[in-house]
């Protein structure tokens, strides 16, 4: 404990002293040992992606009160700054601290800017049994252990494509700080299968930052009755096991250094977490989010370093009757009101990511030589395709990605270029639903540091 002290307080020099090859990405983590051997230690490690975008905003979009079709903008996705580490050899603890899409609409009109930055993460952990890789931990916190799929928990610091499928992130800043949340749980390895299982509390809608969304004879999340959330997920291993260290997080890809096939299937619970009105009477209606999906991410040629990585996953998303939420990354825009009956937020980037319905999503991508680039490295295209059934929309909803990853070193330098293309939509002669109404796109151009 008396070293734990001394790092605390003075060993920012001392942490720089060692840096650890980390075998999926090839970047460095600064690592502090506590013991002889190097088992029992503790990490800092840091990420920053910085964004440069065009965006065809949605109809009606306003910029500082200013009409705009078109915006570029600069901003900052994630920075994050993570110290974790094996105290014991039973003993683990995890946090992370940072802030999410900053950018110069941060705050307005009436917010503060400076009070972006929050602890994502704060956990620990107990293993109770390990032989060989498998091994069963139980923890408790805030943290992103979670269920439905792997994308609803991902490293971001190592995704293929720029960012990940946000609608997995199914109650993200809903019930939830930022997909994560208040639980306790256990995870683990059994042989080749992979599980966590968690019982959450989650967050009031009311607490979220923004106005809560009144009751209306649409779905949305309820304001009484508050239910415990349960989640799992279960991943079934054909090949390699992934590395499974820090609670939560799976790796986006591997860049080859692994052979990963595996199925799995996932589930979100809640009782009353919506409610509606039905013939002037309250309605609560259940949760329930369901997942199956498959992921492959493998060398094609170990000789050349090249790699695929594919993922498909079909999910069941049941909020409650008419439930349809808009979201937009880092939203360009400073208004939020069209006149779309039932949903707000839909101008800027936004889209309807969340809904009751179904949604099927796919992405690809293939990891070129090794040094194709010489000392600049190496490039990895990918592609993906969001669709989705939601009942309040006409003709479905699909939103694809074409990109570019520039590799100078793993993920730990990394550019990515991106195109997204999305739907907009105006009400149909029924005001409950939706309606197709054109496309618009958006570039981005991201440089993503990991250390």
């Amino acid at each position: 404990m008396k070293k734990v002290l001394l790092f605390s307080l003075l060993s920012t020099s001392a942490l720089m002293a060692q840096v650890e090859k980390k075998d999926q990405d090839s970047r460095s983590d600064i690592q502090y040992p506590l013991n002889s051997t190097g088992s029992h230690y503790i990490k800092a490690t840091f990420l920053n992606q910085t964004w440069l975008r065009l965006n065809e905003n949605n109809p009606g979009t306003t910029v500082l009160e200013d009409p705009a079709n078109n915006t570029f903008d600069i901003g900052l996705r994630r920075t994050r700054v993570q110290l974790y580490g094996q105290l014991t050899d039973r003993v683990f603890f995890y946090t992370q601290f940072g802030m999410n899409n900053f950018n110069k609409m941060s705050g307005y009109p009436d917010g503060n800017r400076k009070v972006q930055p929050f602890f994502h993460d704060a956990v620990g952990e107990y293993e109770a049994y390990r032989k060989g890789d498998s091994f069963v931990r139980f923890g408790g916190g805030l943290t992103v252990v979670n269920g439905l799929s792997r994308f609803t928990q991902a490293s971001v610091g190592t995704i293929m494509t720029m960012d990940v499928p946000v609608f997995a992130q199914a109650t993200v800043e809903q019930t939830d700080q930022f997909d994560r949340k208040l639980s306790v749980y256990s995870r683990g390895q059994i042989g080749p299968l992979n599980y966590r299982l968690a019982v959450t509390d989650p967050f009031p809608i009311e607490s979220n930052g923004k106005v809560a969304p009144g009751i209306t004879s649409h779905s949305v999340y309820a304001q009484k009755n508050h239910k415990k959330q349960f989640q799992g997920l279960l991943i079934y291993n054909f090949l390699d096991t992934e590395s499974l260290t820090t609670p939560g997080y799976m790796t986006g890809t591997y860049l080859g250094k692994r052979r990963v096939l595996n199925l799995e299937a996932g589930f979100i619970t809640q009782k009353n977490a919506t409610w509606r009105t039905v013939a002037s009477d309250t309605v609560y209606n259940n949760l329930t989010l369901l997942s199956v999906a498959a992921f492959a991410d493998m060398p094609f040629n170990r000789a050349t370093g090249t790699a695929i990585s594919a993922y498909l996953g079909y999910f069941y998303t049941d909020y409650g009757k008419g439930y349809l939420r808009y979201n937009g990354i880092m939203n360009p825009a400073s208004g939020t009101q069209r006149p779309i009956a039932g949903v707000s937020g839909t101008q800027g980037n936004a889209f309807p990511m969340f809904g009751t319905g179904q949604v099927v999503y796919a992405q690809v991508g293939y990891k070129l030589k090794d040094d194709l680039l010489g000392e600049q490295g190496t490039l990895m295209p990918y592609a993906s395709l969001q669709y989705a059934d939601y009942e309040r929309i006409h003709g479905g909803m699909d939103v694809f990605n074409v990109g570019i990853n520039w590799l100078v070193k793993g993920h730990g330098s990394k550019f990515s270029l991106n195109y997204e293309s999305r739907p907009t939509y105006v009400n149909d002669r029924d005001p409950n639903y939706l309606k197709r109404n054109g496309r618009k796109g958006s570039w981005v151009l991201q440089y993503q540091i990991s250390i």
